[in-house]
């Protein structure tokens, strides 16, 4: 790399240094366009992107449908806030609810947002249908879970680099262990005081870990049996990402409360929602919950192309048929090299875990020898990469990243 194009970079490394809050510990690379499933760099250099902005980008960066619905909408109405109605929003509405299945939706921005609107949404459904008593519900969650950074969610995560000094903490959260069925049901037959459990069908951020199977059907059922909403976290593996359109769809497990974000707006916007039956939503009345930019008409029309995208070009099937092949393809590979332990997921959500320990900067090296050459991904919890590429890949594009990912290693064993 010459000096000129060092410059290019570094000049917009040291702004957001200087001017930005230090907050997140990007990969050394500066990235100016995207398209499909590459991106490129402010010289020119071409990547394949294997993380698709933490499942955001499932349909492609900038996809042309995506984008015409965007610059369109953009034209006509972008924000009304919700003191007014807008002629897109109940279309929207009908659209996201009969795609998922639900009564009703509830529309917000990110994904900390509809976590927390869950959370609010459960406890309200308890009090008033349940009838628990005021101030006294809690929310069974897992241990390595994560739902956002808020304050009541890191109330609940193990997450210390998100908690230390971040207190004091909001109570009414129950951690167990994750893919353990017998501590769920020691909770729920021991506490009346219970509203809801909240999971993720797998684990992303801790590292790409897969429950057993049968553990989602059965967590269901647990919930149903002592009268406690299932709610399904699905901010990262929905929208197709694991091979289905939803992860719970793998084991036909209906939630009681479903959150989306991220992949619904294919990237182009912050779009997020939560989903439930009327009975459960309707005990929310005006003034008790909102957002100025929920729903605002710019986001309902993203939305309703990116869903048209996953469905049209069935996304979901691409992802699961090559998500078995890099699996398939990376388990052939790992008896030959001692740097790499084993590779699980589920559709195009995959992580390799790296001989070594969390402390390691090793998974980082290899990331960096990947960006190298001409593939990004980012690790987790240290010795963990998570390799998440956009669903519109090839066959033949994921057999090329698979080569990489060999390459690589090979390279970095010498």
């Amino acid at each position: 790399m010459s000096v000129v194009e060092k410059t290019l970079s570094q000049k917009a490394i040291d702004l957001e240094n200087e001017y930005g809050a230090h907050n997140y510990h990007p990969l050394p690379v500066v990235l100016e366009r995207g398209e499909g499933v590459f991106v490129w760099d402010v010289e020119g250099k071409k990547y394949y992107d294997f993380l698709s902005a933490y499942s955001a980008v499932n349909q492609g960066h900038c996809h042309p449908k995506i984008i015409n619905a965007l610059t369109e909408q953009a034209q006509k109405l972008t924000l009304t806030s919700r003191a007014f109605h807008n002629d897109i929003l109940g279309k929207y509405e009908e659209y996201v609810s009969k795609f998922f299945g639900f009564d009703k939706v509830l529309p917000m921005n990110s994904g900390a947002e509809v976590v927390e609107t869950a959370i609010k949404l459960c406890r309200k459904y308890a009090y008033e249908k349940k009838g628990i008593a005021e101030n006294k519900a809690e929310i069974i969650v897992c241990e390595n879970n994560f739902h956002g950074r808020t304050t009541t969610i890191i109330s609940f995560s193990n997450d210390e680099d998100a908690r230390k000094n971040f207190g004091p903490f909001t109570d009414g959260f129950i951690k167990i262990e994750y893919d353990n069925l017998e501590a769920l049901e020691e909770v729920l037959k021991s506490n009346n005081n219970v509203a809801g459990f909240l999971v993720e069908p797998i684990q992303g951020e801790a590292g790409v870990y897969v429950p057993s199977e049968g553990y989602l059907t059965k967590a269901k059922d647990l919930c149903a049996k002592y009268d406690v909403l299932f709610i399904a976290d699905e901010v990262q593996t929905g929208i197709a990402r694991t091979g289905k359109i939803l992860a719970v769809d793998h084991e036909n497990v209906k939630p009681d409360i479903l959150i989306l974000g991220k992949a619904l707006s294919g990237g182009v916007y912050p779009v997020s929602a939560v989903l439930a039956r009327n009975e459960t939503m309707c005990v929310l009345k005006p003034g008790q919950h909102g957002s100025t930019f929920g729903g605002n008409p710019l986001a309902c029309a993203v939305a309703i192309a990116s869903l048209d995208v996953v469905q049209d070009e069935k996304l979901a099937e691409n992802a699961e048929r090559l998500g078995k092949l890099f699996r398939s393809e990376i388990e052939k590979f790992i008896p030959t090299t001692d740097l790499i332990n084993g590779v699980r997921g589920k559709g195009l959500l995959n992580a390799i875990l790296i001989n070594d320990t969390e402390e390691s900067e090793t998974a980082w090296n290899i990331c960096l020898k990947l960006r190298d050459n001409g593939l990004l991904a980012k690790p987790t919890h240290g010795n963990i990469i998570r390799f998440a590429p956009p669903l519109v890949m090839t066959e033949a594009q994921i057999m090329d990243c698979v080569s990489i990912i060999e390459k690589t290693i090979r390279e970095f064993e010498k």
